[in-house]
């Protein structure tokens, strides 16, 4: 019983280590990317992967690495960031072990992770604030080579992504100052004099060594003074400037953008407008229809079965002797009533509404039917 224990342990710890494979890919490579064939670079047949149930163990929990036992390769399952991995350890690498079952095999897997300029560099002083103004004092006495100040910045990346170099891209005045290449130092590179104006303005360029470059922009301001309410009553203004500065295009475009969309609108309107009224007036020129009179609203059809009012008040056009032609109006003062039979659609009845004026008729009083 005691040599079969032994036996088994042996055995165990022989198997226990059967082989190790390293790999280097770089950071932020996408899931589902290949790393390595670990059965062809191991000498193992696929089918060894199935039958011994091969699994990836890492220990610490994290699933960066995902086998796949039909093909035998090791592919990305979560995008690794270097940074976040390692941190400012060099060189970053991830370990894992790959465990197989009948006979049980143990193959220890490193892979290095290369890191890659995806970080670009960070400023830290001169702080960039966007409601305080910063500026750094220089007398009007410095010398040549006097220190302003210091531009200092960083870079996340390993390695020579993370090598700095400082430039001065813009100035007020550039023969007054210039910027260290490697430690970000500006300096005065001449004597100032009394004709140096007492605002200028630097912009500092900081770029990294990797491929392709990633940088960052830092302006630092500079009063020439020798006194604090100098340099208070010339920088009051300082940032409303630079606003003003910076906006003035952007507002100009904009202007000029609104007033020519307007003009525009206005133009389309009126044309349309034009376009409109001679449409409608071509076809009413064309038209066929017959033309509908209009009739004051005295005169329209109350009950609804005709164009006059169920009560007309007109004036009479008489002959005093059928032998003459003249003729005989009936004063203001004579009103005739013309009544509307309701029982009929076409026929009106004339009565006459004063008995004077059918005295002076030689005939009896007529009753004339009007057909519409």
């Amino acid at each position: 019983m005691g040599r079969q224990v032994l036996l088994f342990f042996s055995v165990l710890s022989l198997s226990s280590v059967f082989g190790q494979v390293s790999y280097s890919i770089p950071e932020e490579m996408a899931k589902g990317s290949l790393i390595g064939n670990i059965a062809q670079d191991l000498g193992l047949d696929v089918k060894r992967l199935k039958s011994g149930k091969a699994r990836v163990y890492t220990g610490d929990g994290a699933e960066y690495i995902e086998l796949k036992r039909e093909r035998g390769v090791l592919l990305i399952k979560e995008r690794i960031d270097r940074e976040a991995l390692c941190g400012e350890t060099t060189p970053c690498a991830l370990h894992f072990q790959m465990i197989l079952e009948n006979p049980m095999d143990n193959v220890t897997v490193k892979i290095l992770i290369q890191d890659q300029n995806d970080n670009a560099p960070q400023v830290l002083y001169p702080v960039q604030t966007g409601g305080s103004l910063v500026a750094e004092m220089v007398p009007r006495s410095a010398d040549v080579g006097y220190l302003v100040t210091k531009v200092v910045a960083v870079d996340v990346d390993s390695g020579q992504n993370a090598w700095l170099s400082y430039k001065l891209q813009k100035a007020t005045d550039r023969a007054l100052f210039e910027v260290g290449l490697q430690n970000g130092e500006i300096r005065t590179i001449r004597q100032v004099t009394d004709k140096d104006a007492v605002k200028q303005r630097l912009t500092v360029i900081v770029e990294d060594n990797g491929q392709p470059s990633r940088s960052a922009t830092v302006n630092v301001n500079v009063a020439v003074a020798d006194s604090f309410p100098e340099v208070l009553s010339e920088f009051t203004d300082f940032t409303h400037d630079k606003e003003y500065n910076d906006n003035l295009t952007f507002y100009l475009v904009l202007a000029l953008a609104v007033v020519s969309f307007l003009f525009i609108t206005c133009l389309v309107v009126i044309i349309s407008v034009k376009i409109y009224r001679w449409r409608q007036s071509r076809i009413l020129y064309h038209s066929s229809l017959p033309v509908i009179p209009y009739y004051p609203p005295r005169y329209s059809d109350t009950f609804g079965t005709g164009t006059l009012p169920h009560v007309y008040n007109y004036e009479v056009c008489r002959t005093t002797d059928s032998r003459k032609s003249d003729c005989k109006f009936g004063r203001a003062g004579s009103q005739n009533v013309l009544i509307m039979d309701p029982s009929s659609t076409g026929t009106m009845q004339r009565i006459q509404s004063e008995k004077s004026i059918l005295d002076e008729l030689d005939s009896p009083l007529e009753v004339r039917m009007f057909t519409f």
